[in-house]
């Protein structure tokens, strides 16, 4: 888990009200920190992390947007990891759709991308 003594970002993905599943993501092999419900049980807000990189799902609320509700993306999020291949199999397995295999580019990166359930897109990348 990153410390408070350094500087990282923490992603706050927007997901539909009255959201109540979001397993995907621990399928894919997020650890959940916190929950924060609803009175009806649905998702306020969830804190999971991913090999230190720490990101929030919260219900949409004020001016946010959501993909879903948005028809279109709202925001990238690029995720670097030592074993991309995996990664990118594994999102498939727990549900998202692969947009670009994993390739080799010439600037010098491994990078593959996905959408997962809530719409999200995820580039998954590694420096080569």
């Amino acid at each position: 888990m990153t410390t408070d003594n350094t500087t990282h970002f923490a992603p706050e993905l927007h997901i539909p009200n009255g959201t109540f599943n979001v397993d995907f993501y621990i399928k894919f092999g997020a650890t959940e920190h916190f929950r924060f419900l609803n009175d009806d049980g649905s998702i306020h807000v969830v804190e999971l992390e991913i090999n230190g990189a720490i990101f929030h799902l919260h219900e949409t609320m004020r001016d946010a947007l959501e993909p879903i509700s948005a028809k279109g993306v709202t925001a990238v999020i690029g995720l670097f990891v030592p074993n991309l291949d995996e990664v990118m199999q594994k999102a498939v397995q727990a549900g998202a759709i692969e947009i670009s295999p994993a390739q080799d580019y010439d600037y010098g990166y491994r990078q593959g991308m996905f959408k997962d359930p809530f719409g999200h897109h995820w580039q998954i990348q590694k420096k080569i």
